[in-house]
């Protein structure tokens, strides 16, 4: 099985694929709709992404600060980091 953060890379060379075919449909003119609903997929796996390396955050790095003293750190950077995810 693979790890968040392995599903996390595949997707964003997936996203990086989506990209450039995205560039590559505006260079020859192809219809804006078909170009908007491309860059929404590539939005979609970076937002994806982005929820796995989270989650990977708050198992492994905010868990092990649990055991240590900069827990306050952590959880301020969490909290910074779903602020930004939320707007």
């Amino acid at each position: 099985m693979k790890t968040e953060k392995e599903k996390a890379v595949l997707m964003l060379k997936t996203c990086r694929g989506q990209i450039d075919a995205t560039l590559k449909m505006i260079d020859d003119g192809r219809y804006c709709m078909d170009v908007v609903n491309q860059i929404l997929a590539a939005e979609a796996l970076l937002k994806k992404a982005n929820k796995l390396i989270i989650k990977q955050h708050m198992e492994k790095c905010v868990k092990n600060a649990f055991d240590k003293v900069d827990i306050d750190e952590k959880m301020a950077e969490v909290i910074d980091v779903l602020n930004k995810v939320m707007k």
